[in-house]
């Protein structure tokens, strides 16, 4: 079978992947510190696990993993409150970081695996990807339809990675004050946990 996307619908899957995926969120204000921290050749395995995890997530909810959050709604819940736990953890390593390079702030880029394993932690990877193959996938030929949105996403996906991430490279000449570097850290991390502002209003009283 091949792909029956419309025009208007592949666009409109275009739109989304670049509106979720440029706009800042947890994997890109990580990028952008790490970038900063530790180069861009230290956190070229964040970046590509990055897109693998999100790529490999979108395909598993394709699949079917998205029909056991509504089989099991607890699962989805425990889910995205671990994952808010754990972007807290890594907000904090983030604020506490006092030097540029592994040696000085005592901590080391993501490595390839553990950005994999962090999309199936983050809320807004969860929210990308039950989005794109709940509303931008066709069901007539579903999993042909289900790997072009993988590979728009993915390609939109991998520059962008790249970019946030050579951005932190770019901010390293101005960070090499101790006061400025230590502000630019905590902002990042108050940037990461703004992000879980959209799981607490979802997750809020008036639902």
């Amino acid at each position: 079978m091949i792909p029956t996307y419309t025009p208007e619908l592949f666009s409109a899957l275009v739109l989304f992947a670049f509106a979720t995926l440029i706009t800042p969120g947890p994997n890109n204000t990580m990028l952008l510190a790490s970038g900063a921290n530790f180069g861009l050749r230290a956190s070229l395995p964040h970046v590509g696990g990055v897109v693998v995890g999100s790529s490999s997530l979108i395909l598993l909810c394709g699949l079917g993993l998205a029909g056991v959050f509504v089989a099991f709604p607890i699962l989805h819940v425990l889910l995205k409150w671990g994952g808010a736990a754990y972007l807290l953890y890594l907000a904090f390593r983030i604020g506490t970081a006092s030097g540029i390079g592994a040696k000085a702030t005592g901590t080391r880029p993501m490595r390839f695996w553990q950005a994999v394993g962090f999309q199936y932690l983050n809320p807004k990877g969860w929210a990308v990807a039950l989005g794109a193959v709940s509303t931008y996938v066709p069901s007539r030929a579903f999993l042909p339809n289900l790997a072009v949105a993988i590979l728009v996403i993915g390609l939109i996906g991998a520059p962008s990675c790249f970019s946030w991430a050579a951005f932190g490279v770019g901010l390293r000449r101005f960070l090499d004050r101790p006061a400025v570097l230590r502000a630019f850290n905590i902002t990042m991390a108050l940037l990461l946990v703004a992000s879980l502002y959209p799981l607490l209003s979802e997750l809020g009283p008036s639902h």
